[in-house]
């Protein structure tokens, strides 16, 4: 049985304490870092030997969500019941804030929908990480062509979702705190109107893991921002797809916003 998040929502304990190593590090990211760092090897040396399953990267994922609750993080996680509201592949279209959602995404949606990503090509590239990635089949592009990757999303996003698959797409062209509904592209709504789907909005706060100077991945912690996200109920393009796509802005904008207040 895979590991996962049960019930349409999630809030880690509030009796949760932190790891007696992550203590010890003295508010430093070095046991969050040597703990992803753990995780993504052991993934990656399964992947090598052909052995990394839909088991095993729900495994990873809901690895990472614990030793980020381990290292102080607190997540909230609202409407997971609509993750499964449809037996059909659905396109989920996300904006993107860091890291962590990348290793988080995994234990919520896999156990109910058989999910891959939307990724730029260093992922499946990178001799440490790309052997995970690559074991989930995603959908390459380049971030160089932008006609030729809406051609590769098309093709193959529609071909993955004939097949069962479930799609995830942050149409943001990089990881970002701030949403900019200028940079947030439609490609998510054209895939799943050219394949016949729904769409599931997800808004979500991750800056809890911010991103590198140097090594944009492995950026310091803020153990003070807690973690939100929420998944929207399934929504069905009608016509162009412009009123879904202006839903998808508003439903992450007014979440955002929330959670700026709060």
């Amino acid at each position: 049985m895979l590991p996962c998040i049960e019930g349409s929502s999630y809030d880690t304990p509030a009796g949760q304490t932190r790891h007696w190593l992550d203590r010890l590090a003295l508010n430093s990211r070095f046991y969050f870092v040597a703990g992803v760092l753990r995780v993504i090897d052991q993934g990656r040396r399964a992947a090598n030997r052909g052995q990394y399953d839909d088991a095993a990267w729900v495994g990873s994922s809901y690895d990472i969500l614990r030793l980020i609750e381990r290292c102080g993080g607190r997540f909230h996680l609202r409407g997971l019941d609509n993750i499964a509201a449809t037996s059909e592949p659905v396109v989920f279209i996300s904006n993107h804030m860091s890291t962590l959602e990348t290793f988080v995404f995994p234990c919520l949606i896999e156990p109910y929908k058989h999910v891959t990503y939307v990724v730029k090509g260093s992922l499946v590239t990178n001799p440490f990480f790309g052997p995970i990635m690559r074991s989930r089949d995603p959908i390459v592009v380049s971030r160089d062509n932008p006609k030729e990757d809406f051609k590769i999303v098309m093709d193959k996003g529609k071909r993955l979702i004939s097949e069962g698959w479930s799609i995830i797409i942050f149409p943001q062209s990089t990881r970002t705190t701030r949403f900019d509904p200028e940079h947030f592209n439609s490609l998510g709504i054209k895939l799943a109107r050219a394949a016949k789907v729904q769409v599931v909005p997800v808004a979500i706060k991750t800056d809890f893991w911010g991103n590198g100077r140097l090594i944009k991945d492995f950026g310091p912690i803020d153990r003070q921002k807690d973690i939100h996200m929420v998944f929207g109920e399934p929504m069905t393009i009608r016509g162009s797809g412009g009123e879904e796509h202006q839903k998808v802005i508003e439903f992450i904008q007014s979440h955002l916003q929330g959670w700026q207040k709060g």
